[in-house]
């Protein structure tokens, strides 16, 4: 397919949103529904074109299905988009325009909080009417608590010991889930290196838990054990990654390589990658555990079992010589093929049970 064209039959169900008033340019994406309704995050920023917006919401939606999936809940796979509106723009207006076209979905997408967007503009896609998540409360603390398992995971993989004291681990990203990990593997004994594109904040974090701070420009080429980006996607492309100088790859940013060949590639250098549709996955869970009623002693042994995910699919990859991101995109295609085989059977149970009774009404 040419560059800058779009496979509009790549997502279940694709919604284009357009509102002169408000000023709104959305897409909503919707990838695969089999387990649940699409759960995913509602992005605004800025695009250099429509299809550029288009195709990264049908790319983050299949993201979530996998995310959400291998995570064991009851949701399918679904983003959104917003081009990021002027700065005279009423956004108050134009969130609440957005939320009503998430209604139209049939409640098909439940929106959450993503890269620009907050838990005030959940709250006014709520007010429109929309079914939404994080209107409440902000996932990124157990988005930070579920890297930090998949984190301690991989080193007691890689070097079979317990514990992660004395290692260098390198947070690319100094937001809300990169300061939270810090401070989280800092308390274990990890030495924090910091690197963000805003300097100042970078070194606020790192002198929070008494680490320091890497360029932002070095951050590949900086020697640890442990890389972890947490910030923007596709850190890792096939060009940059005979520059790394970790021996593991576990972050929080969504869509860390720019494609699959890369994770042959870091195999190959035997750079250990945890998929971060794995490690990122605390977010879900917690806005899985608010809509399910669970308490938080549930909600935190649900996150830290993103530790043993890891374990079990690193382990399964070192068994099969099969990437870890192969095994962990196997076991979601399973999963969705035995939800929509079980589906299957019980719309034939019940098509028979309706044709049984048919016949003996006739009878």
């Amino acid at each position: 397919m040419a560059e800058g064209t779009i496979d509009y039959w790549k997502s279940e169900q694709l919604v284009l949103c357009h509102d002169d008033a408000t000023g709104l340019r959305a897409a909503i994406a919707i990838n695969d529904t089999t387990l649940g309704p699409g759960l995913g995050g509602v992005r605004c920023v800025r695009y250099p074109s429509d299809s550029a917006a288009i195709t990264e919401a049908q790319r983050l939606a299949a993201a979530m299905t996998l995310k959400n999936a291998f995570a064991g809940l009851p949701y399918g796979g679904a983003k959104s988009v917003i081009e990021a509106p002027a700065p005279d723009i009423d956004r108050a207006a134009l969130m609440r325009r957005f939320g009503q076209f998430v209604i139209r979905t049939g409640g098909a997408y439940i929106p959450g909080v993503d890269m620009g967007t907050s838990v005030d503009d959940l709250q006014l896609m709520a007010d429109a009417g929309a079914e939404v998540s994080c209107n409440e409360e902000d996932p990124s603390p157990w988005t930070a608590v579920g890297v930090a398992a998949a984190v301690r995971a991989a080193i007691e993989h890689v070097d079979r010991r317990e514990g992660i004291d004395g290692t260098t681990v390198l947070i690319q990203g100094a937001g809300h889930v990169g300061a939270a990990l810090a401070a989280d593997l800092a308390a274990d004994g990890a030495r924090i290196l910091v690197a963000d594109i805003d300097g100042e904040r970078a070194a606020a974090v790192a002198a929070s838990v008494g680490g320091s701070t890497v360029a932002a420009d070095e951050v590949l080429s900086t020697p640890c054990d442990v890389l972890s980006p947490c910030s923007v996607a596709k850190v890792i492309t096939p060009e940059r990654v005979p520059l790394l100088a970790c021996r593991m790859l576990v972050g929080a940013a969504n869509d860390t390589l720019s494609d699959d060949v890369c994770a042959e590639l870091l195999a190959a250098r035997e750079i250990t990658y945890v998929p971060d549709f794995i490690s990122n996955a605390g977010g879900v869970i917690h806005i899985h555990s608010l809509r399910a009623g669970h308490d938080e002693p549930r909600l935190r042994a649900d996150v830290l079992r993103i530790g043993a995910r890891t374990h079990e699919v690193l382990e399964a990859a070192a068994a099969s010589g099969q990437t870890p991101l192969a095994v962990a995109v196997q076991r979601v295609r399973r999963i969705i093929a035995d939800a929509r085989d079980a589906s299957a059977g019980a719309r034939s149970s019940g098509a028979a049970r309706r044709e049984g009774d048919r016949t003996l009404s006739a009878a």
